[in-house]
C-alpha cells in the first residue's frame, strides 16, 4: 500500500512567478508552514536539505535527492537507496502556464516501498494536510509576488 497524494491548483500568477516561488527554497522559512527551511542547488543527483514540519511542534530534518529538474516546468526529488527497497518516496512540483497572468500548479507525492503502509497509518493525515497546506502556500505567495510586481509596474509609469 502506497500513499499518493495529488492536487492541482490554479494560480493567478505569471509562470515565471510560481516557478521562482518553488525553487527560491532559501525563501521557504518565509512562506511555507510545512517545508520550513530548505537549501539545494537544484541539480539532478544533488541533495536537497529540508526541515519539514510533520508535526506542528516539531520540525523534523530530512535529507532527499534531486531527481529531476527540467527548469520552468518540473522539480522532482525523493528518498531511494534505503536499505531493501523499504520505503521510497516522489515528490514532484510541476508548473504550466494558462495564460500571461495565470498558471497551474500540480503537487504529487508518492510513498510506496514495505514500510509504507507503517508511515501511511502512523503519518497519512499529518502529510495530507501537509502538502496541502504547502499548496495553498505557494498559491498565495505567487499571487501576492505578482500582485507586487503589477504594482511596482504602475507606480513606474
Amino acid at each position: 500500500m502506497s500513499i499518493i497524494i495529488n492536487e492541482t491548483v490554479k494560480i493567478d500568477a505569471a509562470h515565471s512567478v510560481v516557478w521562482n516561488v518553488i525553487t527560491d527554497f532559501r525563501s521557504y522559512r518565509l512562506w511555507n508552514p510545512f517545508v520550513v527551511a530548505c537549501d539545494s542547488t537544484g541539480v539532478v543527483g544533488d541533495p536537497i536539505e529540508m526541515r519539514v514540519r510533520v508535526f506542528r511542534s516539531f520540525a523534523q530534518p530530512q535529507r532527499e535527492i534531486v531527481f529531476e529538474h527540467d527548469p520552468g516546468r518540473r522539480f522532482c526529488y525523493g528518498l531511494s537507496g534505503v536499505p531493501f527497497e523499504a520505503i521510497r518516496s516522489r515528490r514532484c512540483h510541476d508548473v504550466r502556464a494558462t495564460g500571461p497572468r495565470s498558471s497551474e500548479y500540480c503537487s504529487r507525492f508518492e510513498l510506496s516501498g514495505r514500510l509504507s503502509p507503517i508511515v501511511s497509518s502512523l503519518l497519512g493525515t499529518r502529510l495530507r494536510r501537509g502538502f496541502h497546506e504547502m499548496t495553498e502556500a505557494i498559491r498565495v505567495r505567487s499571487q501576492q509576488l505578482a500582485q507586487a510586481e503589477t504594482e511596482a509596474a504602475e507606480e513606474s509609469r
